[in-house]
């Protein structure tokens, strides 16, 4: 192993690190109370470490998103792509399936990117890490709409623009992730989240299908 690539998996190393803190700082203390000052001491570093790979709070907190993404996406190629020929509507489940999964994955993180996804936290970040964030929500939408794309195709689903198909579930998984831990944290429930889900699902999959009687 050459010097360079040593000093690149160091940095890489330090940045995860990195990242494992933040992740612990924000979980306990929040995104606002938050301080890069509470993030270094977390990871046993000086705060000027931390500055040398985030400008800012914005951009680490915004950089655990990046995680989520991937493993939406990873899960995501798997359903457009499974070969054991599942029916359209087979695939939404599967959707639904998959979504749950990134939850599991990282419920917090994904919570807090429900929270900032319309806020100006985004507008704050630079350009490479906002390009990457784009590329890869903007995939996770391109996979989704290709199960609907091929259920219209195949004549199961009416005849609508398949990437509003995706957006609309996208629109559900997150209000629904919102309110369920809104109730959560409000009244003490149980996590009803993988039910509410379900249903809100098949309401909606009836809602495009041809065939309703189905």
């Amino acid at each position: 192993m050459g010097i360079q690539e040593r000093k690149e998996r160091e940095r890489e190393r330090r940045r995860q690190q990195i990242m494992v803190a933040a992740k612990r700082v924000f979980s306990v203390r929040g995104y606002q109370k938050a301080t890069m000052e509470d993030i270094a001491k977390e990871a046993e570093l000086s705060p000027g470490t931390l500055y040398l790979y985030f400008r800012n709070k914005d951009e680490l907190f915004s950089s655990l998103f990046i995680r989520v993404l991937q493993y939406l996406n990873i899960r995501l190629e798997y359903v457009v792509n499974d070969e054991t020929e599942m029916s359209p509507v087979q695939k939404t489940e599967a959707l639904r399936d998959a979504m749950y999964d990134v939850y599991e994955f990282d419920p917090l993180t994904l919570i807090n990117m429900f929270h900032l996804q319309s806020s100006d936290i985004l507008k704050n970040l630079s350009s490479e890490l906002l390009t990457d964030i784009k590329a890869l929500s903007r995939n996770s939408l391109n996979l989704m709409s290709k199960i609907f794309e091929e259920g219209i195709k195949k004549g199961v689903f009416i005849d609508r623009h398949p990437v509003a198909f995706a957006d609309i579930v996208w629109a559900i998984f997150s209000g629904v992730v919102l309110w369920e831990e809104s109730k959560r944290i409000i009244d003490g429930e149980k996590n009803y989240l993988k039910e509410t889900l379900g249903i809100a699902f098949e309401i909606f999959v009836r809602g495009i299908k041809t065939d309703r009687k189905q």
